[in-house]
């Protein structure tokens, strides 16, 4: 078979973009490896990587590609609009990250700002929903992650689960909360304990637990403020 008309399944498995994007990650592709995930097939004549590699030298890199219209990208020979619309859309989604003001987070200064964050969403839930938010140095919410969904207990809100996704998200300290689904925001033994708990854990990893909330009927009740933090 002519290379000419090689089609990716003709490829080695460790040479196909996909491949290598699982087994050594996105950074490890070319710009055209990355542009042929995105196109998924080539044509009758040309595989994928021999397909987004002419659309990259077409518009002689990704500077001039991130601002072509679906009316350019149709132009090339073997891209319909629907292949078009895949990369639009992913220059599209590049674009906007690049634009993201991280100065429009949320920051949290007191309890009252961490209730308010989520209370809508929780005063009305019908189980326990235990929920972190992870902070950045300047207290800004960089995620929020529901951890686990049930009665709490001290033996299942496992501290692994909370400072996993705080290494994950590079985050400086978390806020721990929790919902009571009776509307009574009052700490039982089981709260406290789990506070103690990550407390206890965020000193020795380094990342501080600032308070954990329990939220109840549009009122809140912070176990920093009652001492035991």
């Amino acid at each position: 078979m002519s290379t000419n008309t090689l089609m990716i399944r003709d490829f080695p498995q460790d040479e196909r973009p996909r491949e290598r994007f699982i087994n050594h990650g996105p950074q490890s592709l070319s710009n055209h490896e990355l542009i042929a995930i995105l196109l998924r097939t080539g044509t009758k004549e040309e595989s994928v990587l021999q397909l987004s590699n002419r659309l990259l030298t077409h518009f002689e890199g990704l500077r001039l590609l991130k601002s072509a219209t679906l009316e350019e990208i149709t132009e090339i020979k073997g891209i319909g609009s629907a292949k078009a619309i895949q990369v639009l859309a992913a220059v599209e989604i590049g674009r906007r990250i690049a634009n993201l003001n991280y100065n429009d987070r949320y920051v949290i200064r007191s309890p009252e700002d961490g209730a308010k964050y989520v209370m809508n969403d929780m005063r009305f839930l019908s189980q326990e929903h235990f929920v972190c938010l992870y902070l950045n140095t300047k207290n800004q919410v960089i995620h929020k992650q529901t951890i686990f969904i049930g009665s709490l207990n001290a033996s299942i809100v496992h501290p692994r689960e909370v400072f996993r996704e705080a290494f994950k998200r590079s985050a400086a300290s978390i806020i721990a909360l929790h919902n009571h689904p009776s509307g009574d925001p009052t700490p039982s033994r089981e709260d406290i304990e789990v506070t103690k708990r990550l407390a206890e854990c965020g000193k020795i990893i380094g990342i501080d637990l600032l308070d954990h909330l329990i939220i109840g009927e549009n009122k809140f009740v912070s176990l920093k403020e009652k001492g035991y933090l």
